[in-house]
């Protein structure tokens, strides 16, 4: 697998959002149970602790060492197609997506994050990339990617990507 940069932006009701999409040959559940088992995610991400039935659970990122635990509210969670999460707190803190849809056997992963800036996204793509790609290695058991593939080299692009009208 070469590595290259993928997110682009996407306008939605609530902002100003980095986007990112794979694609799978797998059934759907197979690529939801990578993205919200807390043993699976250890393989490309992290973990979490809770239970998301609540509303709530505890996220550590682990791909990078030993991270520190953050809050993260479930807000829609609609298994095996979508969810959204909210981490950090007020208006500094993080929203992300994931939508999936299965068609031909494969499934599609569509994944965004909403930034509170354009420029935010030469430092979240290339982390993106990195992390799906991670994700795709370890649902391929092939080797784990290196993170000076992605950054700082990813950056540029990210940069230069045409912002939609009127965000700034």
């Amino acid at each position: 697998m070469t590595a290259r940069p993928t997110g682009h932006y996407v306008l939605k009701d609530d902002g100003l959002y980095l986007q990112f999409d794979r694609l799978f040959y797998a059934p759907i559940e197979d690529v939801w149970f990578s993205l919200t088992n807390p043993n699976a995610m250890r393989a490309w991400i992290g973990t979490y602790t809770g239970s998301p039935a609540t509303g709530g659970v505890r996220f550590r990122m682990e791909a990078e060492g030993e991270g520190e635990w953050q809050n993260v509210s479930i807000l829609e969670c609609a298994a095996p197609h979508r969810f959204t999460a909210d981490s950090g707190p007020g208006p500094n803190g993080i929203r992300l997506f994931c939508h999936l849809v299965e068609g031909g056997g494969m499934t599609t992963l569509t994944l965004g994050q909403r930034l509170h800036d354009p420029s935010e996204a030469a430092d979240m793509g290339p982390g993106w990339d990195y992390y799906l790609d991670r994700l795709a290695a370890a649902r391929a058991g092939t080797p784990q990617p290196e993170w000076e593939t992605y950054y700082p080299a990813f950056s540029p692009h990210y940069r230069e990507l045409a912002v939609p009208g009127g965000v700034r």
